[in-house]
């Protein structure tokens, strides 16, 4: 039995789950609900997340998924009010 196409089925396989994982970098999107759209979370959503949490008084190393529902909210009413969307 030759194992030719059952090899490049498996090699064609991992490239193609492995593609969206090196092509995203290590942004990701996160969902913002209180105004209906998405965020890449990259080194610039990161900046902003550190200064409104240094501006309110917040720790900024907490991670923002660590943020109960209301101080998410507090966190995207500032966002959207602050300058560049770099979303």
């Amino acid at each position: 039995m030759s194992r030719g196409p059952r090899y490049w089925s498996l090699i064609f396989l991992a490239g193609a789950l492995a593609t969206p994982l090196l092509t995203s970098g290590c942004a990701h999107r996160v969902y913002d609900p209180y105004y209906s759209d998405y965020h890449h979370w990259d080194h610039h959503e990161t900046v902003y997340y550190q200064q409104w949490s240094v501006e309110n008084h917040r720790d900024p190393h907490r991670d923002y998924h660590h943020l109960n529902k209301d101080e998410q909210k507090q966190y995207w009413d500032w966002r959207h009010s602050h300058g560049d969307r770099h979303q």
